[in-house]
């Protein structure tokens, strides 16, 4: 059997099923199918960017294993990436480098942590990445394909699979790709590549370290604390709370962003605000058994473990009401998806305890 691509080209399907098949017997895919590469397709990859192919972009010391700017390459286009996103895709591992968990074991940690991308500037519309709509869902091969490039390197070059050096206990879905642009067009505020120093020609990659999207649904408030309050709660849900604090990123619609700016907030008002409510009765805590920390990690715990040792909040005016972020900067904004309706998002961003003042990494793309 054969399939006809254009009017002058067949390819037999057998032999299309017999590369992927060989390519997913070495596992060197994420249980989806791969585009097989050639020599002369990576060339078309590693031609769009001005870097030494042996080039180290990032290093797991304890694995003793390193990605290369081929190696980058060649896992972006068996993602099915265009040879036009390489320097997204490099720009993202080196975001990747910089995260500065111990020993970079964070990528195979059991709570089933993943890279999460957010891309500012005209890149975004030179290639194509979707910031207004679905954004964390399926429609755009940029956002598909970037993403699953960073989780195929972490495969083939770290030899991250599950039920092997990746741990993760049941993972999340964003461990296959996620990737979003900021929705600048439609943000009422300066975006996040220009609040954190960058111009507004530059095109930059962000890299969370996330565990969970929650999205949240307020369509019936037009009051700014009645909605950022929403979100308290959703930043302080127990199940959340692994360190003694923790952090999050908002991924507000333009619906919500316009709100809070025409009441007279801006980002720091609404970071402020977040900061300031925060807060848990050490009451709810001590009925999940997280109202100490341990000794030895600050890990939430019960009081009577035998590791524990009293949060910061006990030595304080108000012992039984605990703070559950260490900043305001422990709260980060940006503005993505539709104006058609008041549905946010809450990301869990997992930190260093106590986590960074910024809880993240942008580096500008370059070709």
């Amino acid at each position: 059997m054969s399939v006809t691509v254009s009017s002058t080209h067949e390819v037999d399907s057998d032999e299309i099923r017999t590369a992927l098949d060989y390519y997913w017997d070495n596992e060197w895919t994420d249980g989806l199918p791969v585009v097989p590469v050639t020599e002369s397709y990576l060339a078309e990859f590693l031609a769009t960017v001005t870097r030494d192919p042996n080039e180290v972009l990032f290093t797991v010391a304890h694995l003793n294993r390193s990605i290369t700017v081929r190696l980058a390459a060649l896992n972006a286009a068996l993602a099915g990436c265009r040879p036009e996103y390489l320097p997204v895709v490099i720009a993202a591992w080196e975001s990747v480098a910089k995260e500065p968990h111990p020993a970079r074991g964070i990528w195979q940690s059991t709570t089933g942590t993943a890279p999460f991308l957010v891309v500012n500037g005209p890149v975004r519309g030179e290639i194509d990445i979707n910031s207004r709509g679905n954004i964390f869902g399926s429609g755009f091969r940029s956002n598909a394909t970037i993403g699953r490039a960073v989780r195929l390197g972490l495969i083939n070059v770290f030899g991250l699979n599950p039920h092997g050096l990746d741990q993760a206990t049941q993972g999340n879905p964003s461990k296959y790709t996620a990737v979003i642009g900021e929705n600048e067009e439609q943000s009422p505020w300066p975006s996040f590549a220009l609040e954190h120093g960058f111009d507004a020609d530059d095109s930059v990659a962000t890299m969370f370290v996330i565990r969970s999207v929650v999205h949240i649904e307020a369509r019936h408030t037009m009051v700014p604390e009645q909605l950022a309050l929403d979100f308290v709660d959703t930043i302080c849900r127990t199940g959340a709370l692994i360190h003694e604090y923790t952090s999050t990123l908002l991924v507000l619609v333009p619906e919500h962003a316009a709100m809070f700016a025409n009441a007279g907030w801006s980002k720091d008002d609404l970071r402020a605000f977040i900061f300031e409510n925060a807060v848990r009765d050490r009451e709810d805590l001590a009925r999940v058994g997280k109202e100490a920390l341990s000794n030895k990690t600050r890990w939430r715990l019960p009081a009577n473990h035998p590791d524990s040792t009293s949060d910061t909040a006990s030595s304080t005016d108000t012992p039984d009401r605990v703070r559950l972020l260490s900043h305001p900067t422990n709260v980060q904004i940006i503005v993505a998806g539709a104006d058609n309706a008041g549905v946010s998002a809450v990301v869990e961003v997992f930190t260093l305890n106590p986590p960074r003042a910024i809880p993240f990494s942008s580096t500008k793309i370059e070709a």
